[in-house]
């Protein structure tokens, strides 16, 4: 949580400076380069809570996704930069549990970096715990009240025959096709 990582301030200067040092190139593997961006993305979430600290939402800072405030070899990148000219155009929908807004209604932050190796059990994993949490979906066979995140990025979904037949390969209760849709309102305060 940001408490305990503000107390590792130290931890994550070092992660940031990991990753500055080795920003992603042609040559890299699709996984590799997904999972450099998804913990480039955590990581600086955090390091923008941390630097602004108190704060009840993300959503009080100034700009938070607009900010170019990432220098990587030399460019400079913003939190929505690097979700929407990166992320979202690898065709991989299982960033959106990945990445971590700091807010209650986010997935939750996974306790480990993404890694080349891990990468397909790791999103398969975020994506599983995050349709099943009960917090932030309520799932039964003929409706379901699922996060705004189906809502606002249902595009990348419809590449895995949409939303419902996306949340099926991942919910423990299983969905049927004319299920009714609802979308809980976002919570977007400060995830402590």
């Amino acid at each position: 949580d940001v408490l305990s990582t503000k107390e590792q301030a130290s931890g994550l200067s070092t992660y940031l400076s990991e990753l500055a040092a080795s920003v992603p190139t042609k040559s890299w593997s699709r996984n590799a380069t997904l999972a450099y961006w998804i913990n480039a993305y955590n990581a600086y979430t955090v390091k923008l809570i941390v630097d602004n600290y108190p704060t009840k939402s993300i959503k009080n800072l100034n700009d938070p996704w607009g900010k170019k405030f990432i220098v990587l070899a030399g460019k400079n990148y913003s939190l929505e930069g690097i979700e929407n000219e990166i992320l979202r155009k690898m065709d991989e929908p299982r960033i959106h549990f990945a990445i971590n807004c700091a807010s209650v209604s986010c997935p939750n932050l996974l306790n480990e970096a993404f890694t080349d190796a891990k990468l397909e059990q790791q999103l398969k994993a975020v994506s599983k715990s995050f349709i099943n949490d009960k917090t932030k979906n309520t799932i039964t066979a003929n409706k379901i009240e699922v996060s705004k995140i189906f809502d606002w990025f249902a595009g990348d979904f419809k590449s895995k025959g949409g939303v419902i037949n996306f949340l099926n390969d991942y919910s423990n209760t299983k969905i049927s096709s004319n299920a009714q849709v609802n979308f809980k309102e976002y919570d977007w305060n400060l995830n402590e």
